[in-house]
């Protein structure tokens, strides 16, 4: 990609997960930084010095840069959706960190938007690119486990009040344990088992409050208003069933993070919030699980390989795997578990998307 013209990205909200994106970013040729923006401009400042960003902007400025080709989106979630389409209605294609947008609503705007303006979107997580994912991807694809059958996947945890320095938005709405890790594991099973066709769900809130024993804000109670403890279950179109739970409301676990269960065997999968392994497998037959070498590339922290995808795919007209629709289905599918339990059914997706294509090994 060397003698490819670099994509001009504009990064606005230089947050903590900025530096993640920056240190991966300046290893691809083909996404080019320009320039960078955030409501608190000693952030956005603090940024551009140290990974050598050409300019600071204010959000308005950098939305109406004509450089600018893709508006690199790292705000607080509840902006996501605004800032998208906005970036969108400039004539800038756009890459949102997770969730891709609050509701359904602004998401079907941006996707809406980018087909009208032949523009693209594309979102957050893209550690199924990573070599632990792709690996399991490639094993599936083989044939090792045989056909899928159905699938698992668990994000056991006690809550973020414990740790966080800033936890009271994920017991509001738009917060809580589906969506704020749901996107990792439900991105990587779509993206090895293709989309899913139909789900159900339970959800509970199991504290009414909650009490921050963390810093800064040691000793303040959250008034929770969103389920804690969410429980899905989903039919895949292709056929496997999944089930899946995120919870803050564990103590404890022993629980995967996400196995699938084929004909022939076990496929044991990475943590999907990581781009690495361990991959493991256990066949019909065998007396105890086997490592499988991770041989792929990007193990390590890889956060914006999904964007510089994006990038290549706006130079040579191929799809991106990080896609718009992939993202909206992930949201669609985490509403619907969360309308089904409050409305006691099954919902049926309007969503589907295609199943990303393998990461081409270079």
């Amino acid at each position: 990609m060397s003698e490819v013209q670099p994509v001009s990205v504009g990064v606005i909200g230089c947050g903590n997960i900025s530096g993640a994106y920056m240190r991966m970013l300046k290893t691809l040729p083909i996404v080019r930084v320009v320039a960078c923006a955030d409501l608190r401009p000693e952030a956005a400042q603090a940024l551009a010095e140290q990974y050598q960003v050409p300019c600071v902007l204010s959000v308005e400025a950098l939305l109406a840069d004509p450089q600018i080709e893709i508006v690199l989106n790292l705000t607080v979630p509840q902006a996501h959706g605004a800032i998208a389409i906005a970036a969108l209605e400039a004539g800038k294609s756009v890459y949102n960190e997770k969730p891709l947008a609050l509701t359904r609503e602004e998401g079907r705007r941006m996707l809406a938007l980018a087909a009208q303006k032949g523009l693209r979107v594309g979102g957050a997580p893209d550690t199924f690119l990573g070599g632990g994912l792709q690996t399991c991807r490639e094993l599936i694809d083989a044939g090792v486990i045989g056909e899928p059958v159905a699938a698992t996947a668990f994000m056991m945890s006690r809550g973020h009040e414990h740790w966080h320095p800033n936890p009271v938005f994920y017991y509001q709405k738009g917060g809580g344990p589906m969506f704020d890790m749901g996107p990792y594991y439900l991105t990587a099973l779509v993206s090895l088992l293709g989309p899913v066709r139909r789900v159900t769900g339970a959800t509970r809130i199991t504290r009414p409050q909650r009490i921050i024993t963390s810093q800064p804000r040691y000793g303040e109670v959250i008034e929770v208003e969103t389920p804690t403890h969410v429980a899905g279950l989903l039919d895949f179109a292709a056929g496997p069933i999944g089930t899946i739970i995120t919870t803050f409301d564990v103590q404890a676990s022993n629980l995967p993070w996400i196995e699938i269960y084929g004909t022939k065997g076990t496929l044991a999968a990475p943590d999907p919030n990581t781009f690495g392994g361990p991959v493991r497998v256990r066949l019909a037959g065998d007396d105890a699980w086997k490592e499988i070498p991770v041989t792929r590339p990007y193990t390590e922290n890889s956060r914006g390989l999904g964007l510089a995808d994006m990038a290549e795919g706006m130079r040579t007209g191929r799809p991106h795997r990080a896609s718009g629709e992939l993202a909206y289905h992930v949201l669609d599918i985490m509403h619907a578990i969360h309308e089904a339990s409050d409305e006691g059914r099954h919902i049926v997706l309007e969503s589907t998307c295609e199943r990303p294509e393998p990461l081409n090994v270079a």
